[in-house]
């Protein structure tokens, strides 16, 4: 290897994204690498990472967020970071806070906030080693509402919210910046399909008539903004809906 080619893999900036998959996860491993990043794609669907960091000269981790030894190999696997996107996370069913399912809940709380909490305790030491590290974690606009049946997914995002909050407190005067990108309504493959159990009528319907609902690179678009501010520029969060979508209980539909 040539002294310019080490040098220039030592100066290269790396982000790591969890649940990069698919939506926006992998929306976001895709503009980071356009920024010039070096992009660790974290996911579990092995086939599906590595035909992303294929593609954006990457590198893939199969990494489940709920299992501690997979995510200390990911740790592992990055002595440095500079970027870590916190976006694995996910909703599950509809049900009223009086016929809830706890195991749903609780698969809800693991992965948006245990998963959060394991990754970055994780790769906590690669971002002070960067010396300008940013954490971005993908929350809701459900961190900020309550709706009809989404108590389960609407607490878990809230906590995200806090968790944000509090890192930005705990954090203050290390050299490691800290953000909540919290989208409204986007249209991904997966998302409300997984919410409904696969209903994809169901699924289809949250959308029907929104005149253009985000999409996942509109998110991914905010999140490697936020990455590429000025180390002195914190952006403590960022609140992102579609035209249409005023509020929880306020979307305009043709």
């Amino acid at each position: 290897m040539t002294q310019d080619r080490t040098q220039d893999i030592a100066q290269t900036r790396t982000a790591v994204v969890t649940g990069a998959s698919s939506g926006i996860g992998a929306a976001t491993a895709r503009a980071l690498a356009a920024q010039g990043f070096r992009v660790v794609c974290a996911a579990r669907r092995t086939d599906r990472i590595e035909e992303l960091a294929a593609e954006i000269d990457g590198q893939a981790v199969t990494c489940d967020i709920h299992d501690p030894e997979s995510v200390a190999a990911l740790a592992a696997a990055v002595p440095t970071c500079h970027v870590l996107v916190n976006n694995a996370g996910g909703a599950v069913g509809v049900d009223r806070v009086e016929d809830a399912d706890l195991d749903d809940w609780r698969w809800m709380y693991d992965v948006n906030v245990l998963g959060l909490v394991r990754i970055t305790q994780a790769l906590l030491p690669a971002l002070r080693a960067s010396g300008d590290g940013v954490i971005v974690n993908v929350g809701s606009t459900a961190g900020r509402w309550a709706y009809e049946g989404g108590a389960g997914y609407t607490a878990a995002k809230h906590a995200v919210k806090v968790v944000t909050e509090t890192l930005r407190l705990e954090l203050n005067g290390e050299p490691i910046r800290i953000t909540e990108v919290a989208p409204g309504m986007v249209r991904t493959d997966e998302f409300s399909l997984v919410r409904f159990g696969g209903d994809r009528e169901k699924a289809d319907a949250v959308y029907a008539g929104v005149d253009q609902p985000l999409v996942a690179e509109d998110v991914a678009d905010a999140i490697a903004w936020v990455a590429t501010r000025p180390s002195h520029v914190d952006i403590d969060e960022l609140v992102i809906k579609p035209r249409a979508q005023a509020a929880a209980h306020k979307v305009h539909r043709t």
